[in-house]
């Protein structure tokens, strides 16, 4: 069996997952990992030794003669390797910063919650910092741990120092004033809106990434994008200018609610809003862990990561999130 020059401990930790389990669905939620991505690493890693691991038969699983040789190999190496990170995070006792973006939003929120539960002797703190494009630079400069938000729509100069994990996609709304003529409506078409003014933070640098998603949209539809207003800060200064204004806001269907003001889900088609769970490439933290835990265990049970039949998305952001998954 020839032996590459470096192997990623990773590849490493898929093929021993499927040869204790000898079934790659059980392996994929062992690891909590999609089935195609595990299957992936195992062909990766055949391919790097240039050996069959596993025979795969419609019925079942087996391992090879070369698989049953490399099986104590790779849990020694995969033993070690938890041992230096288990030694390394616990010198590291310092909180995990996690960025919410915005006080209220439900989807970040619910993972950090879980991951507290996960692991109990983690601190991870809260932070807010309002869009991922501000949070990124953050990220990258080691003042944030992690972050929420729509990795395709970060700069690349920006995403070659991060990684990310697929959260939700998230259905998207629009608030409205509670007189405004659509107001009355449990759903908003998208159609609906064509003509509106409507408000999805174009001006603030921090949100660069939602402002071009929403912008995708609008051009679709034939909405125009509101100018660029003071930026408000708080539930209250926010409230007030949209009162002044009488623009409707872009939003998401978990959008924390606002006096005097309804929001309505935006359907024909459901237009989507790609969450991940980003943080700086090499990050070791097991609050880090928890919240990957998490993730993958809130999106399968609530259906985070299934598309709404004819639900709208960028291909740009299709193609992030299914490279991730």
């Amino acid at each position: 069996m020839p032996v590459p020059a470096h192997l990623d401990p990773r590849l490493l930790r898929a093929f021993v997952a499927v040869a204790e389990e000898l079934h790659f669905t059980r392996a994929a939620v062992r690891l909590y990992v999609a089935q195609q991505a595990l299957s992936r690493d195992v062909r990766r890693l055949e391919r790097e030794l240039g050996a069959e691991l596993f025979v795969r038969t419609t019925r079942q699983v087996t391992l090879t003669l070369d698989g049953e040789r490399l099986l104590p190999h790779a849990r020694r190496v995969l033993a070690a390797q938890d041992d230096l990170l288990a030694a390394f995070a616990a010198g590291q006792a310092r909180p995990l910063l996690v960025d919410l973006n915005t006080v209220g939003l439900v989807t970040g929120r619910r993972v950090l919650y879980r991951a507290r539960e996960l692991a109990p002797d983690c601190e991870l703190m809260a932070r807010y910092e309002s869009g991922l494009t501000g949070a990124a630079a953050e990220l990258l400069a080691g003042r944030l741990d992690v972050s929420f938000g729509r990795f395709a729509g970060l700069d690349p100069a920006l995403r070659s120092g991060l990684e990310q994990q697929p959260v939700r996609y998230e259905p998207m709304a629009v608030v409205l004033p509670e007189d405004h003529p659509l107001a009355g409506l449990p759903e908003v078409p998208v159609a609906a809106l064509a003509g509106e003014t409507v408000y999805a933070g174009a001006g603030n640098p921090r949100t660069r990434e939602w402002t071009d998603l929403a912008l995708r949209l609008f051009g679709e539809w034939g909405v125009r994008s509101a100018p660029a207003l003071p930026l408000a800060v708080g539930d209250e200064e926010f409230g007030r200018i949209m009162a002044k204004t009488g623009n409707p806001v872009l939003a998401v269907v978990d959008y924390p609610p606002l006096p005097g003001t309804v929001c309505r889900p935006l359907v024909d088609p459901v237009p989507l809003s790609p969450v991940s769970l980003v943080w700086r490439k090499g990050l070791v933290h097991p609050g880090l862990t928890a919240l990957r835990k998490a993730v993958a265990e809130i999106a399968r049970v609530e259906g985070w990561l299934r598309q709404p039949v004819g639900g709208w998305i960028p291909a740009m952001d299709e193609a992030a999130m299914s490279a991730h998954a």
